[in-house]
């Protein structure tokens, strides 16, 4: 096994391809996972880190469809889960280059 700081950050900062393409948050930081957690120290926990925050977004985006009938509460969601999508990875890429460990809001634990 090998040490990648900046393999881990790209896998954090990779769930915003999805700006950029408008798909990837989920797929991309899934294959660098599947291929790397066993070469990179420290990928295995990380990957999972991201994969249940992606998958826990798309929990939440599902549960914002319904509340849009309920006086645009769903709208709201989204917007909250947009900047939260943006901003989180950011912040726990940074963390990763700082050699702290990243913690992801409001994440279930899917992947353990």
């Amino acid at each position: 096994m090998r040490e990648d700081k900046q393999l881990l950050i790209l896998t954090h900062l990779s769930q915003l391809t999805t700006l950029a393409l408008g798909f990837g948050s989920l797929l991309i930081p899934l294959i660098i996972w599947i291929t790397q957690k066993d070469k990179v120290i420290g990928m295995d926990a990380e990957g999972k880190k991201v994969l249940n925050f992606q998958i826990s977004l798309v929990i939440y985006c599902i549960i914002c469809v319904p509340l849009i009938l309920l006086f645009g509460l769903g709208l709201l969601g989204f917007l909250v889960l947009g900047i939260i999508s943006i901003v989180f990875p950011i912040i726990n890429a940074i963390k990763v280059s700082n050699g702290e460990s990243p913690t992801y809001p409001l994440s279930f634990n899917f992947i353990s």
